[in-house]
């Protein structure tokens, strides 16, 4: 299938969805009181059927015009049930799928519109691709790449995860974590922060640069944990993110760290390893061949 068709068909699929949630709201009290509260399911269904499940059957017989009214009313349905559960505490679970369904109904818009996720778009500005300025010693990389590491782990595997834990449990989504899985996410933390550290020492003292685009390494690195994964930086990344989630007992913030590998995967990764492919040539290639993206392989 091609992008287009891939994009129609999820807009049909979120038509389907969305009629046989509306179904559900009217014939089950419970599946109505988690995802919508005590809102008059009536006057929401009024804007909502034809804005969501309309607009997305139409969309899915290729109408761009009608793709955007339905991505656009889910994102504005999203921010008001979520401003909603949580100044009420109730449809918690309302928010969650529309959250999922914005997300999905961007991705398939863009597919509609351009035929494809034009995933470049966010690496323009400051996170655009440039080789970092050359330093007579390591010393300056080094200060950078590790200012970069507070200030991404601040954010990223502080704030954001502290947030989406207490909306999870403002919005009454949480779901019972086995207690073992606090120790289990601490150790792996551990592991994990021990693995991002190594690598950001390998690629700021042997790349003459930092982790991020905007000062790339200007030497291809392939020693430390480079010589067993391509990505090791942001395996440590990933696996920190769920940790974290495992000591909070948040399933959100779990499946925040899965959402941030796929974007990544699939936004970051191909753009980055096109940028060293144009600049390192063969030894890139050479390298791709003998060492896996995700899986560590060992003895080489």
């Amino acid at each position: 299938m091609t992008g287009p068709a891939w994009g129609r068909a999820y807009f049909a699929a979120q038509a389907v969805a969305g009629a046989a949630w509306w179904i559900s709201v009217f014939a089950l009290p419970l599946i109505r009181e988690l995802t919508l509260g005590q809102l008059d399911p009536v006057m929401v269904a009024c804007a909502d059927i034809p804005l969501f499940v309309v607009a997305s059957a139409v969309a899915a017989c290729g109408n761009k015009a009608a793709a955007v009214i339905a991505t656009a009313w889910t994102c504005l349905v999203t921010v008001a049930l979520a401003s909603y559960a949580t100044i009420s505490t109730e449809a918690g679970w309302g928010v969650v799928a529309m959250a999922a369904a914005s997300a999905c109904s961007i991705v398939a818009l863009c597919l509609v519109a351009y035929g494809r996720v034009p995933s470049e778009w966010v690496l323009r500005g400051p996170f655009a691709f440039r080789p970092a300025a050359q330093r007579p010693t390591a010393a300056p990389h080094v200060a950078t790449t590790f200012a970069q590491l507070v200030l991404f782990w601040s954010f990223f595997l502080g704030v954001i995860p502290l947030a989406v834990s207490a909306l999870e449990n403002r919005w009454a989504v949480a779901l019972p974590i086995p207690g073992i899985a606090g120790v289990i996410g601490a150790v792996l933390l551990v592991l994990a922060s021990a693995l991002g550290i190594y690598s950001a020492l390998a690629m700021s003292t042997l790349g003459q640069g930092t982790p991020l685009p905007s000062a790339m390494p200007n030497r291809l690195v392939i020693a430390g944990p480079y010589r067993w994964i391509r990505n090791p930086m942001a395996l440590a990344g990933i696996v920190q993110g769920a940790a974290i989630g495992l000591m909070l007992g948040s399933w959100l913030v779990v499946a925040y760290a899965v959402i941030g590998s796929l974007v990544w995967n699939y936004a970051v990764r191909p753009h980055e390893e096109a940028d060293l492919r144009r600049r390192f040539g063969t030894d890139f290639d050479r390298y791709c061949d003998n060492v896996r993206c995700w899986v560590p392989r060992f003895g080489n």
